[in-house]
């Protein structure tokens, strides 16, 4: 599980930096990425990224913003013509269908998969055996959501050595073991699963919020993540012009992190009067002195989300 930043930039594009598009790489987990945000050139930053548009599973929209939002429609259309045939789910606030069956239709755009687009007002929005996704609303100009993606637990590993002890060869019993249930062989001996299998393996949280004041629902949403993507448009030297344009400052990103028990918070949506990263520093610093595990969103940069061991 990695984060993998398309898109850094608030507002427009500039030289440095493209508008807001954030993957999250499932590779291992489900062979798949999934992607927050959309901004326009997502597209371009994707071919010059390791990502493969035919992988991309789930598509969450956070609020209907340009920034956002103007790249989806060209990069739907181009998963088909990269050879994508795999279903993809869109979620986003009530407004995303209409806007993305104009914009498909009026084009004569030809999706060549299965694309469900489902609109959201929050709660939970997604769940299966291994994730689930939960939403919440912020607090922006429009309806802007974060989501929280939990990992679910996954069952600990099979000692395979004590399972030789007990006579026992690969099989369908090892399944059962590996769900947690007891066994019992042909020889008539019981076989607890908590005698041969590890701890489980923790799953872990990631939070990515859109564009936001900051607000009651960002604390819930980041509670205890492991990584934490939070807006920090403006130094809080401009905190009075953040609040009037319903961003967030790097001091407020830091303090929802520290408020929240997070492990990591990644500054993102970055002003475009903060060109190079050399004057992005600045801004990490400022946060690092309220919540020290900070890094400032590089595109084209992988950030492992580690899985947290022990209590």
């Amino acid at each position: 599980m990695e984060i993998y930043f398309l898109g850094t930039n608030a507002g427009v594009p500039t030289l440095q930096r493209n508008v807001t598009s954030v993957a999250l790489r499932l590779l291992e987990e489900r062979r798949s990425f999934w992607m927050f945000d959309c901004g326009e050139g997502t597209q371009h930053q994707v071919l010059r990224s390791p990502l493969r548009l035919g992988r991309l599973e789930k598509l969450f929209i956070t609020h209907l913003h340009g920034d956002h939002l103007f790249g989806l429609p060209g990069l739907l259309s181009s998963r088909g013509y990269q050879g994508g045939t795999a279903p993809l789910t869109v979620y986003g606030p009530p407004g995303l269908k209409a806007y993305l069956d104009i914009s498909l239709s009026v084009s004569q755009s030809r999706i060549p998969y299965k694309l469900e687009v489902v609109e959201h007002n929050g709660g939970l929005i997604f769940e299966d055996d291994s994730f689930k996704v939960e939403s919440a609303l912020l607090e922006h100009r429009i309806d802007s959501y974060g989501y929280r993606v939990i990992e679910k637990d996954r069952p600990g590993s099979l000692n395979t050595e004590r399972l030789k002890a007990y006579g026992l060869k690969p099989g369908p019993l090892y399944g059962v073991l590996k769900s947690g249930r007891d066994v019992t062989t042909d020889e008539g001996i019981t076989i607890t699963a908590a005698e041969v299998l590890s701890e489980p393996k923790r799953g872990r949280i990631v939070t990515v919020l859109g564009d936001t004041r900051p607000c009651g629902n960002s604390i819930p949403l980041a509670r205890e993540a492991d990584l934490l993507v939070h807006e920090a448009t403006f130094s809080h030297d401009l905190a009075r012009m953040a609040r009037d344009y319903h961003h967030s400052t790097t001091v407020q990103a830091a303090e929802i992190a520290k408020e929240a028990g997070a492990r990591q918070l990644l500054l993102t949506h970055f002003s475009s009067r903060y060109g190079s990263l050399d004057e992005l520093i600045p801004l990490l610093d400022e946060a690092r002195s309220i919540f020290s595990e900070t890094l400032l969103a590089e595109e084209f940069r992988l950030y492992p989300v580690e899985r947290k061991t022990g209590n």
